[in-house]
């Protein structure tokens, strides 16, 4: 059974980017068939704003096509609450945690980041957390 992996918006960039090995971790993640890909808005309001300013319509096009196969979260209330609790909990930075808790919100199996694995938001238990910056 497929694994619901939410990502965040730093391995998507590093996907588009494509540039050096985390470039290639990110892309398997999102090639590997083996998973679920989980988004929120919260990644689309992080990675598509800049890219359509400056009419850098590849990337755009990029995103949206992961977006069209991914399953896709809407805004939580209660996702943005429980965001602050562990913020303040954890020391997590405002929107690390609003990814981590729509994750949580969303029950999926682990949480895929690009991000280096010493940041706050890698102190949550509560859910599989991976940084592909790992050995």
């Amino acid at each position: 059974m497929p694994k619901r992996t939410y990502i965040d918006t730093c391995l998507l960039i590093a996907a588009f980017r494509g540039e050096d090995d985390i470039g290639r971790k990110a892309l398997a993640v999102l090639d590997d068939p083996d998973r679920i890909l989980v988004v929120s808005d919260a990644v689309r309001l992080e990675v598509l704003p800049k890219p359509r300013y400056h009419c850098q319509q590849e990337e755009v096009e990029f995103y949206e096509a992961v977006f069209a196969d991914a399953q896709n979260l809407g805004w939580n209330a209660n996702a943005l609450r429980q965001a602050q609790a562990l913020a303040e909990t954890h020391g997590i930075d405002a929107m690390d945690a609003i990814h981590v808790a729509h994750a949580l919100a969303a029950g999926v199996d682990e949480f895929v980041s690009a991000e280096k694995p010493t940041k706050p938001m890698f102190r949550v238990r509560s859910i599989a957390m991976r940084s592909i910056r790992q050995v």
